[in-house]
C-alpha cells in the first residue's frame, strides 16, 4: 500500500468535498469516506480528517486499495488529513472510441 505526503513545494488539489471524521471509529470511518467518493466524479478530491494511527493506516490502505490516489499531511497532532483523489474506470481508447471503429 502506497500513500504519498503531501508535496510541500506545489499547491495541493481544492477538494470538492471535506469529512472531519476524527474520534470516528473503524471501520465507520473509512465507509462513510468510501461513501463520499462514491457521490464524486473520477478524479474528484475529498478531503477527510482524521485520528492518527490506526484509522489513517486503515482507511488510507483501504481506500487506496480501492484504487484511489491518497495523499496524507499532518494536522495538530494525533490527527492527519488524507487528500483523496477518487479512482475510476479510464475513458475508452482505440478506434471505437474515436468513432473509428465498425459494428459487424
Amino acid at each position: 500500500v502506497r500513500v504519498s505526503a503531501a508535496p510541500r513545494d506545489s499547491p495541493l488539489p481544492t477538494p470538492a468535498a471535506q469529512l472531519d471524521l476524527r474520534g470516528t471509529p473503524c471501520p465507520l470511518n473509512y465507509i462513510r469516506s468510501k461513501l463520499a467518493l462514491e457521490k464524486l466524479q473520477p478524479g474528484g478530491w475529498l478531503q477527510v480528517d482524521l485520528d492518527a494511527g490506526e484509522p489513517e493506516q486503515m482507511v488510507a490502505g483501504s481506500l487506496t486499495g480501492d484504487g484511489h490516489q491518497v495523499l496524507q499531511e499532518s494536522l495538530a497532532p494525533g490527527a492527519v488529513r488524507l487528500l483523496i483523489c477518487r479512482g475510476g474506470e479510464q475513458p475508452p481508447t482505440g478506434p471505437a472510441a474515436a468513432g473509428g471503429g465498425s459494428l459487424v
